[in-house]
């Protein structure tokens, strides 16, 4: 039986029900999917509570989780699928990683309306800013990621952030 091409949205659609694995985990909304040659080798959520670390965003997640997969620290040849747009650190991150392109759903703004605290620096500008070969595309399923705030403080697990 042909199982065609996976397409961006079911990839995203993937960092959804991890972000909202996560949610019930007791973490926040955030999820990420890394894809090689049209497959999935990497889904992380936000791990920032559980972990007591501050850098465990649903993105360094995946690429740790990738990194490991694939036994290299350079994952080029690969895309990421992000709920939320990536806050600096991650972006930096992704760029180190030499991931080639990066897709994300809900904006800095939609996070900033949820309570989170992000650096209001959009992630196509600093990539520009920094010279990086990443590709970065925005709005990717925007209303389903931008959904998963009220999803999360809906199910009471929302703290000060």
């Amino acid at each position: 039986m042909f199982v065609g091409l996976m397409t961006n949205e079911q990839f995203m659609k993937m960092a959804i029900e991890k972000t909202k694995e996560g949610i019930f985990a007791g973490q926040s909304p955030f999820g990420a999917v890394i894809v090689k040659n049209g497959k999935v080798v990497a889904s992380a959520h936000n791990r920032v509570w559980k972990t007591c670390d501050p850098t465990a965003h649903a993105e360094v997640n995946a690429i740790r989780e990738a990194a490991k997969e694939l036994n290299t620290i350079d994952l080029s040849g690969t895309v990421m699928y992000t709920t939320c747009e990536p806050c600096p650190m991650c972006l930096s991150a992704i760029h180190w990683a030499k991931i080639d392109k990066v897709y994300f759903g809900a904006t800095i703004a939609d996070a900033a309306d949820a309570g989170f605290k992000e650096l209001e620096f959009p992630a196509k500008e600093l990539a520009k800013l920094g010279k990086s070969p990443l590709e970065v595309e925005d709005g990717l399923c925007r209303e389903e990621c931008a959904a998963l705030f009220p999803l999360w403080k809906n199910a009471g697990l929302s703290r000060s952030y």
